[in-house]
């Protein structure tokens, strides 16, 4: 599997509002991504203090480099990493 920014995983035109508007998080290729990731093995990892809601920091501990951050909220189901990744917070980190 190839792990390149959500960005680059397909496109999907949409209405919204009455506007035409271009996303890839719900394109076809991005699912089956979505999908994919159930079977990636992981680690666990804990918030450490100074990292507290900033899964770009994170993602350069795991990754060298902040541009996953997306994966990590991806994984751990988190929509709002400002409120979900707090002191302490126990996260799974998808090896990729």
């Amino acid at each position: 599997m190839s792990y390149l920014n959500h960005h680059l995983r397909g496109f999907e035109t949409i209405k919204h509002k009455g506007k035409d508007i271009t996303v890839s998080v719900t394109s076809p290729e991005f699912n089956l991504f979505v999908i994919g990731l159930k079977n990636l093995q992981y680690k666990i990892a804990y918030i450490p203090a100074g990292y507290e809601h900033r899964a770009d920091l994170i993602s350069e501990i795991f990754y060298d480099t902040p541009t996953y951050d997306w994966l990590i909220c991806l994984y751990n189901n988190i929509s709002d990493p400002f409120n979900e990744l707090n002191l302490n917070d126990r996260i799974l980190i998808p090896s990729i």
